[in-house]
Order: structure tokens, then sequence, then C-alpha cells
């Protein structure tokens, strides 16, 4: 337990000082630290985000930072994106998630490397 807790203050601390998402930080931790597989820490992941969001969301809205529309518009498309999300990842095997995972960061990598060299 001390492991997972752990696993969640340095994704929060991490995510909060660079900005990136706390998935992209807690799944590999689930899983180089804990054990877990991959759809178990994609899965774990996704439902450990819905209280950080709420207060995120909420604190943000209270800053005026939301732009409403928008933030409604993904939530709701965002609901069918990931329940084809997850019937995909649970017909796909293994070793296929934890590269495509992977493939994903290091897009977003590459990204942010290209955007902070570029100011």
């Amino acid at each position: 337990m001390i492991e997972t807790a752990l696993v969640g203050v340095a994704a929060g601390i991490i995510a909060g000082l660079l900005g990136v998402g706390g998935g992209t930080l807690i799944v590999p931790g689930l899983v180089l630290f804990l054990g877990l597989s991959q759809i178990e820490a994609e899965a774990t992941s996704l439902l450990a985000i819905v209280p950080t969001a709420i207060v995120g969301a909420w604190r943000q809205d209270r800053y005026c930072n939301v732009r409403r529309p928008d933030a409604a518009l993904l939530g709701v498309l965002s609901v069918g994106g990931g329940a084809l999300g997850v019937a995909v990842a649970n017909a796909l095997p293994e070793r296929a998630l934890r590269l495509g995972f992977a493939a994903l960061m290091l897009l977003v990598a590459a990204q942010l490397l290209r955007r902070g060299l570029a100011r």
C-alpha cells in the first residue's frame, strides 16, 4: 500500500510541476513498481483520475480557465471513446498495449522537446 501511495504522490507532484497528465506517470509507476499488468495499470489509472479531474476542473473553473462548451463536448465524446478504447484494449495482447503506450510517450516527448527548443 505504501508503494501505491508513493507512486500517487510522485505522479501528482511531477504532473503539477511539469503539466503532464497523471496517467502518463501513474501507468508506468503501477507497472514498474507495483507489478500490475498494462491493462490493470491503465484501468486503475482511469479510475484514480476521476477525483483528480473533478477537483482540478473545479479549481480551474474558479480561475475562469475552463471553456465550458469545449469541456462539455470533450466530456460527452470521451465517454464513447473511452468505452471503445476499453473494448479494444481488452482485445489486444499485453505486448501491443505496452508498445502502444511507449510509442505515445515517445511522441509526446518529441513534441515537448521540439516546442521547448523552438522558444
